[in-house]
């Protein structure tokens, strides 16, 4: 309920701040309009990059200095390091990635998000931006209207960078009109206390503005029109990094644990860096002084000093955390401990599902989890432990040698650990579909016909169940083996698609499942006429003779829906998949 009071307090604060005075609304005016370019420039990467962030991410992550690299080239181009934090943490729930990759790309970040303080320094405040800003609107504009996605996302993208363009504009335009009626410098604070000062208002700024890019061209635009000091600017930008760490915590808060051990890597990151800065903050800034001057900057020129020591100072973090990276993860893992999830969706999270290509590896994951709970259910029921026939050379032995029931209540089994995690995926599947092309979309639709195979394999088995435990200690020897080659197909069919799990090779996978549905072929009792001739030499009864006739339609109905989303989860190649079908 404070929260409430805290926001209308705020509001009221703000309609205040801009209706008594003019220059402070074209402030506010400039952060609100900043701030809404950076969401049109992040919409429009989602559209326009077509899984290619993605992908560079996937393939760029295999050591920490990649993933740095990564996440510092991937946020310079998109200048959205939240856009990047959601992707990396639905790859690290998907597990396409690994948490020392995702904290190095988070690393990698901190450094690109700097380039934004380069283009403020450099363009915002030395030319007259705005000229530039209402044409890329207009042809933002255009572009929207066009049905091609590439075309709306690179019109979000021209769209976010006139706003930016514009909100800088009027930053700059607010503070020179500002210093005629109030020196604002007169406010600074020398020394430490200064320092710590600035740092604070810096990270309290930037938790209310949500986004440290803004506050870094609110301080740039600030310190051009003189209103702020230099030593005074750099406390902020200091700030301004702490400050960003806090709404990434606020953010986690309602995610997963994924995303809250990011943004407890963000934190101390930087924290640490902060630290550094602080106490060094003479040190440094002796230091970009000596470097500005071997790099063209001039000595009057603080603006882009300022943009040379954001960047120096979130190098140096790197620098300092970066070789302490092992530990940091095994610290994080400490603290964000993974609990037993099967009954719930492990890889499934709303922060990925406008993120096509990112929402499709989290459902696939998350189907690949269901069809694990359903083998270990399928398992029990026919009697058997998993990890006793899967990789065996002769699983007929094993099937023989098992003979002790498993009590297992499917009916239980599947309202507690099915049913709803089912549901999670077709919920979250059917929202991610929206946002889809044609193609991603018939790729979620496989899925969803995966998840209805495995429920229905999952129900056959039920039927199947009663009658096996029922002739596991028969005295006739005939019903008995029948049933036995019941379940080892059953068997052969979870312990060959173990192995297609685990393969690279698609036409390899599709020689086994040809193989395995010849097999399955051959168990039809009518059509090989094996019950005809157990019945003529008397070895089994009608009655029995009906329940193994119902009972192989069952073992074959489990065998054909568990190869068939087989196919569609571990076979790679969509070509080779329509062929497997097909055979």
């Amino acid at each position: 309920m404070y929260k409430k009071y805290i926001y209308t307090l705020f509001l009221l604060f703000l309609a205040f701040l801009m209706f008594s005075n003019e220059n402070a609304k074209e402030i506010i005016a400039g952060i609100t309009i900043f701030l809404i370019g950076m969401v049109f420039m992040e919409d429009g990467f989602k559209l326009f990059s077509g899984g290619i962030l993605e992908d560079i991410l996937k393939k760029s992550t295999s050591n920490l200095l990649k993933s740095i690299f990564s996440g510092f080239l991937a946020t310079s181009v998109v200048q959205s390091s939240s856009l990047l934090t959601i992707i990396v943490i639905s790859f690290l729930s998907a597990e396409l990635i690994t948490l020392s990759g995702a904290v190095g790309v988070i690393f990698g970040s901190n450094i690109g998000t700097t380039t934004t303080a380069w283009i403020v320094s450099s363009f915002g405040v030395k030319i007259d931006i705005a000229k530039y800003a209402l044409p890329m609107i207009s042809f933002g504009v255009i572009f929207n209207f066009n049905k091609d996605k590439n075309y709306k996302g690179f019109g979000n993208i021209l769209l976010g960078l006139g706003f930016v363009f514009l909100g800088i504009a009027y930053m700059k335009s607010g503070f020179e009109s500002l210093k005629d009626a109030i020196d604002l410098a007169s406010l600074a604070i020398d020394g430490y206390l200064g320092v710590l000062v600035y740092v604070f208002i810096g990270a309290i700024a930037t938790i209310i503005i949500q986004s440290s890019s803004a506050t870094m061209a609110l301080i740039i635009t600030a310190l051009a029109a003189g209103h702020i000091e230099y030593y005074n600017a750099l406390s902020l930008a200091i700030g301004a990094n702490i400050g960003t760490t806090v709404t990434a915590i606020i953010g986690s808060f309602n995610s997963n644990n994924n995303a809250k051990r990011l943004a407890v890597a963000h934190l101390i990151f930087n924290i640490v860096t902060a630290f550094v800065a602080v106490v060094f903050l003479y040190q440094l800034s002796d230091f970009v002084k000596y470097l500005s001057s071997n790099i063209g900057i001039s000595k009057e020129d603080y603006i882009l000093q300022l943009a040379l020591f954001h960047t120096l100072f979130n190098v140096l973090g790197v620098l300092l955390v970066a070789p302490f990276t092992k530990y940091l993860v095994k610290y994080l893992l400490s603290i964000f401990k993974e609990k037993d999830t099967d009954a719930k969706a492990k890889y499934l999270d709303e922060t990925v599902i406008n993120l096509p290509e990112a929402a499709l590896s989290a459902i696939k994951k998350e189907v690949e989890h269901l069809y694990d709970n359903s083998v270990e259910v399928i398992s029990h029921a026919l009697s058997l432990h998993r990890h006793k026939y899967i990789g065996s050379n002769d699983i007929m032995c094993v099937v023989e040698e098992s003979t002790a029931e498993i009590y297992t209540d499917i009916d239980k089994y599947y309202n507690e650990n099915i049913k709803g995690l089912y549901s999670e995926i077709l919920y979250f599947s059917t929202l991610a579909q929206e946002g889809m092309e044609s193609e991603l979309q018939d790729e979620v639709y496989r899925l969803k016909i995966s998840c209805r195979h495995i429920v229905e394999a999952i129900k056959s088995v039920k039927e199947l169940q009663k009658n096996i435990n029922r002739n596991l200690h028969t005295k006739n020897s005939y019903i008995r083996s029948e049933y036995n080659n019941l379940r080892k197909n059953i068997a052969k069919t979870i312990d060959t698609i173990y192995a297609i799990r685990n393969t690279e090779d698609d036409l390899d996978s599709i020689s086994k499942i040809q193989i395995l549905k010849k097999e399955i072929e051959e168990l039809d009792y009518i059509q090989n006429g094996k019950i005809d001739s157990l019945i003529r030499e008397d070895k089994i009864d009608s009655k029995s003779a009906t329940s193994l006739i119902n009972d192989n339609a069952f073992t074959y109905d489990i065998a054909t829906k568990l190869i068939e989303s087989a196919i569609t989860l571990w076979v790679k190649d969509k070509d080779i998949r329509t062929l497997g079908r097909s055979v």
